[in-house]
């Protein structure tokens, strides 16, 4: 006897498949096609009058205010299970999930069309006969396991992008120092440059272990968990992605720009060695607001120099003065900076292949501790308005 209350008239479901899910609501509802309830004539019951089904989220999700993971995923083909909120009057239905199956036709099938009921009225889905719904990077298979032909696309071709590149990113050179000889003989070392590649793809998933996302223009998601090759893995469907392999090395491939914006610090440590090899030009902008004390500092530990190679171009070295405004409105301004400082607490040794051109425009002091020897094999020209030799 009905009690004319929901849960109080009995437990009423049903399966079905998605015909549309266009909400004009936007409130994640779809229209169902109920096995059983209607009929797969279209003619009879077009899809425009089939009731809408709400979806039911997992309590990971509020449901409420946008809070959570958004109602959508369900496209047209998904098989459903759900329940009748009204009951017997099957005119409120609820969806507890989407199933999973292995499809052997389609709506676009020579001998079924999109006309027919219970199939995606668009023929897109399902997109392969054959084989598992489960996605292809999750069972890593070679083989359907139906009767069914095979698709060509089984083995994710995803994947075999993936490894494409992987093997055309390869020979990838580092700065290559060449040394050579100082004026005084001695000899600069040499920093032999390499070449490294992409890592090869570490992807070896085996069924059940890799959760696999992915959406319908192809962004993925993969939390691989198969013993001896775990991996995180994210992929946009331009190609840009990042991986992190079982030993958790990340590889980042960029497709196009990369741009980063902090508020804040930024602070990077490196405890081993760091290449980075650019194809076009490479700035960098210090101080940007002019203030105090936001110096550029290197540091060299012992043992190792600072190696600087230019070939075919010029090393230009530039220190601007600028104006200090009076404090006061009284003073005047003061010039700071423009000087160029170097401390060397050895030898300075210097190489100059063609001519040598110095122009001073205030005066100029030596102080030589020692001697001074210089050997010049053309004449040699002293002009001053007088000349001390005292």
């Amino acid at each position: 006897m009905a009690k004319n209350f929901l849960g109080q008239d009995g437990f009423i479901w049903f399966a079905g498949v998605v015909e549309d899910r266009h909400d004009p609501m936007h409130t994640g509802r779809v229209r169902v096609r109920c096995l059983g309830y209607h009929t797969h004539n279209k003619t009879d019951l077009p899809t425009e009058d089939l009731p809408w089904a709400q979806v039911m989220l997992p309590v990971t999700s509020a449901g409420i205010s946008g809070i959570g993971q958004t109602p959508l995923g369900l496209v047209e083909g998904s098989h459903v299970i759900g329940f009748f909120r009204d009951g017997k009057y099957a005119q409120e239905p609820v969806i507890l999930g989407s199933m999973p199956g292995l499809p052997i036709e389609t709506a676009t099938n020579p001998e079924i069309n999109t006309d027919k009921g219970f199939f995606d009225p668009n023929g897109v889905y399902p997109k392969r006969l054959g084989e598992p719904d489960c996605n292809p990077l999750a069972t890593n298979e070679g083989h359907p396991t139906s009767d069914a032909p095979p698709s060509p696309n089984y083995i994710s071709l995803q994947l075999t992008l993936r490894d494409l590149e992987a093997k055309m990113t390869k020979g990838i050179p580092t700065a290559d120092f060449a040394g050579g000889e100082t004026a005084s003989g001695s000899i600069m070392m040499a920093s032999e440059g390499t070449t490294w590649d992409q890592p090869t793809i570490p992807y070896a998933a085996k069924y059940p272990k890799n959760h696999v996302y992915e959406t319908e223009s192809g962004h993925i998601k993969e939390y691989d968990d198969t013993p001896g090759a775990e991996r995180i893995y994210e992929f946009h469907t331009s190609g840009t992605s990042y991986e992190i392999d079982k030993e958790g090395t990340k590889v980042d491939l960029i497709k196009k720009d990369h741009y980063t914006i902090e508020s804040g610090n930024d602070a990077c440590y490196i405890a081993g060695n760091a290449d980075i090899t650019i194809g076009g030009r490479h700035k960098v902008l210090l101080n940007m607001k002019g203030e105090a004390n936001n110096h550029y500092d290197i540091q060299v530990g012992q043992g190792a120099n600072v190696n600087v190679q230019v070939n075919g171009g010029d090393i230009n070295l530039t220190s601007y003065a600028y104006q200090e405004p009076s404090p006061d409105g009284i003073n005047p301004p003061q010039t700071m900076g423009g000087n160029i400082n170097v401390l060397c607490s050895g030898d300075y040794n210097l190489l100059v292949g063609g001519n040598y051109t110095s122009a001073i425009m205030g005066a100029k002091k030596e102080n030589i501790g020692m001697t001074k020897e210089s050997n010049t094999v053309g004449p040699v020209v002293h002009r001053g308005f007088t000349i001390d030799l005292n």
